[in-house]
C-alpha cells in the first residue's frame, strides 16, 4: 500500500531539511514505544514517521523521490524516457502528437484496434513478460540493506549476549552481540533488511556498534582496567577485598605494604573472548579516612619514620 512520506510529517512537499527534522523529533517524542507501551496506534505513527524521516533525511534519496524516480520505500520505479511507443516525445498516454487517444488511433474498442488486451500486451513485452495470457511479469530484485546504528552496553561487548533491540524506524530484531566487539565494527543480521521485489530475497540488516561507556571499568584490546579503593590498615597488614568483575563479584588477595598505584592481574577476568578471554588489571589506592581522628594525628606525630619520604 503507497503511502506519503511527508504527510507522515505532518508536512507539505518539498519541505525543507530542518523542517523534516524537527517534525521527525516532535512526532518520535511522543509516539516513542518506550513513551506510549502498548499502543498499536503509536507504534504505527512512530513507524512511518521513522520510516519517512530515514528517506527524506537522506539529500540524494529525497531528490530522487521528488523526482519520481524512487518509491516510498525507496525501491525504483519504472522510468519512462520520451515515448516508448514510437512517435514524438512527451506522454504517450495523453493527447497530442505521438500519443495514445481513444479513437481511430488508441486503444479504443473499434473495430480492427487492439483493445485492452493489445494494451496490456504491449505492457508485458515492455517489462520483460511473453505475450501468452497477456501478463506482465515483475522485475526480481534483492531487497536493500538496511543500515542502523545500535547503542550495546559495555558489559554485554565484555562477556557477550543476546538482546532484543528496537531500532530507529520501530523494527525490533534479535541480536546476537559477539563478546569482543567493538565500536564502529558491524554486525550482519542476513534477511532483516528491505523486503525484495518479484520474489528475490530480502536484504540484510548492518548494525553498527557504539559501546556505552562503563562508569568503572575501561576497555584496553581485551584487557580491563579499573581502580580499588583499599584502607590504610589493607595496604599496610594485606587482606582479602571482594572485587567486582564482569564474572560477579570476585576475592582478591591484597599484598602486605601494597602503595597506591600498584597494580594486580586477575587472570581470565577480562573480555570474554572465546580463544583467550583478556585480564582485569586492578590498580590500588590507598584511602584515608575523611575526617582523621586526634589518636591518628598523634601517631603520626610520633611516629619514627614519619621524616621518611617515598622515592620520586
Amino acid at each position: 500500500m503507497s503511502w506519503d512520506p511527508y504527510a507522515a510529517l505532518g508536512l507539505s512537499k518539498g519541505a525543507d531539511a530542518a523542517a523534516i527534522k524537527k517534525a521527525y523529533r516532535k512526532l518520535a517524542k511522543e509516539n516513542h514505544p518506550d513513551v506510549r507501551p502498548n499502543d498499536p496506534e503509536a507504534e504505527e505513527t512512530f513507524k512511518r514517521a521513522t520510516a519517512a524521516f530515514n528517506l527524506l533525511s537522506d539529500p540524494d534519496k529525497k531528490a530522487r523521490y521528488d523526482r519520481g524516480e524512487i518509491d516510498e520505500e525507496g525501491q525504483e520505479r519504472a522510468q519512462f524516457h520520451g515515448n516508448p511507443f514510437g512517435g514524438g516525445g512527451g506522454n504517450p498516454f495523453g493527447g497530442g502528437g505521438g500519443g495514445f487517444r481513444s479513437g481511430h488511433h488508441g486503444f479504443g474498442q473499434g473495430r480492427g484496434e487492439p483493445g485492452v488486451d493489445g494494451f496490456e500486451d504491449l505492457f508485458s513485452g515492455l517489462f520483460g513478460g511473453g505475450a501468452a495470457g497477456g501478463q506482465r511479469r515483475r522485475q526480481s530484485a534483492r531487497g536493500q540493506d538496511a543500515k542502523y546504528v545500535v547503542d550495546v552496553d559495555f558489559m554485554d561487548a565484555v562477556t557477550g549476549a543476546k538482546r532484543r533491540l528496537a531500532m530507529t524506524d520501530g523494527k525490533v530484531l534479535d541480536v546476537n552481540i559477539p563478546a569482543g566487539v567493538e565500536t564502529g565494527q558491524k554486525l550482519r543480521l542476513r534477511s532483516q533488511g528491505h523486503p525484495g521485489v518479484g520474489g528475490a530475497p530480502p536484504g540484510d540488516a548492518l548494525l553498527e556498534v557504539r559501546i556505552k561507556k562503563h562508569p568503572k571499568f575501561t576497555r584496553d584490546g581485551n584487557d580491563l582496567r579499573t581502580k580499588l579503593p583499599i584502607s590504610i590498615v589493607e595496604a599496610v597488614e594485606g587482606a582479602k577485598v571482594q572485587v567486582e568483575t564482569p564474572m560477579g563479584r570476585k576475592s582478591l588477595s591484597v599484598p602486605s605494604g601494597a602503595n597506591s598505584g600498584g597494580v594486580l592481574r586477575m587472570r581470565g577476568l577480562g573480555v570474554q573472548v572465546k580463544d583467550k578471554p583478556g585480564d582485569l588489571y586492578i590498580e590500588l589506592q590507598i584511602m584515608l579516612p575523611e575526617k582523621p581522628s586526634s589518636d591518628f594525628k598523634k601517631f603520626l606525630k610520633d611516629w619514627d619514620q614519619r621524616d621518611e619520604t617515598p622515592k620520586r
